[in-house]
């Protein structure tokens, strides 16, 4: 695939299909989570729908001849956006996935069993980290597109629209597993901060001079 047969565009309501296959198909490091899932929209529910659907302004597909292949997604002040979540987000979801009893659980999958207690015991980023860099991004791309250039044009597509709306600063975060996506960071230009049980990167936006 030539460089030119893919462009990074704004999303419309239309991709959020597709945002949920994404994110399904590269929910295991990277690769294809499919087997891990019962309910193949989970993984988009948490790390890829609620972004879309509450920030759009912060959300850019990579498309192809073949369709939609890539996304970032971003929140432009983590608390706040942590606070929408538990107020409009998680309760439907509580009542769409019951929390599996210990029995349950034990036939679930490790993926599925972090997906659900994301869903009832959400993670809280830690204030010292927000105040630095408040934004946070999750991005994905389908092999196809990878290796072309276009996981960094997403990162600067968004970037230049947080600079836009006024965030000093971005971070994400890596699950363990995910061997190929630190190098990708640091070539991006996102730092590796101290963390003792997670990878954290961050980038600070404030512009030169």
């Amino acid at each position: 695939m030539a460089d030119e047969d893919a462009r990074i565009r704004g999303y419309e309501p239309g991709d959020l299909d597709d945002l949920y296959r994404i994110c399904l198909l590269t929910a295991d490091g990277g690769t294809d989570a499919t087997w891990l899932y019962r309910e193949p929209r989970l993984p988009g529910e948490i790390y890829a729908a609620p972004y879309a659907t509450f920030q759009p302004s912060l959300a850019f597909v990579a498309e192809d001849r073949s369709g939609v292949g890539g996304y970032i997604v971003a929140a432009l002040d983590t608390t706040a956006f942590e606070e929408r979540l538990e107020r409009d987000w998680w309760p439907a979801l509580r009542r769409r996935y019951p929390e599996p009893s210990a029995q349950e659980a034990e036939a679930l999958s490790e993926s599925e069993r972090y997906a659900l207690h994301n869903i009832y015991r959400p993670w809280r980023t830690d204030a010292d980290l927000t105040r630095a860099y408040p934004s946070h991004l999750h991005i994905n791309l389908m092999p196809r597109l990878q290796g072309h250039g276009l996981g960094r044009r997403l990162i600067d597509t968004l970037v230049a629209r947080l600079r836009e709306q006024g965030s000093p600063g971005l971070h994400l975060m890596v699950g363990r597993g995910n061997e190929r996506a630190p190098d990708f960071y640091r070539h991006v230009g996102f730092t590796q901060l101290p963390s003792a049980d997670i990878s954290i990167f961050a980038m600070g936006l404030a512009k030169p001079g």
